[in-house]
């Protein structure tokens, strides 16, 4: 793995953690970080009372790559879409109802701390 992708990751996983007390502290229950199965990867899987939640996290240090929300795109849902039925199939969840959440975190410089955008419901399957 080059140096440029790993520091990618390691940044990812700092405000994917972020992200994950932020929903923390409304009530949710974060049941993983980073599941990943043979469609791709969600970024948290959350219990968010009867709900399971697969939220994806995106973040963006500067305007260049635009808002962060907007990397959601029709083919990125549809990955989390895949490795949410494998995980409600892994983990024997068949009637569980679901929601498809994303957690936007612009660090756009002069910012004192990162703004977090979080969109319930986001998108459905």
């Amino acid at each position: 793995m080059t140096a440029g992708r790993e520091n990618r990751r390691q940044t990812g996983a700092v405000y994917e953690r972020a992200a994950g007390h932020y929903l923390e502290k409304l009530g949710y229950e974060i049941l993983e970080y980073n599941y990943r199965c043979r469609v791709g990867e969600i970024d948290i899987v959350a219990r968010d009372g009867e709900y399971m939640v697969f939220c994806e996290v995106k973040y963006r240090s500067d305007n260049r790559k635009g808002n962060p929300l907007e990397a959601v795109d029709g083919r990125k849902q549809q990955t989390i879409f895949r490795c949410a039925m494998y995980y409600l199939t892994e983990n024997h969840l068949p009637d569980v109802p679901c929601r498809f959440d994303v957690i936007g975190i612009d660090g756009v410089s002069g910012m004192k701390e990162p703004e977090i955008t979080y969109i319930k419901n986001a998108f459905t399957g």
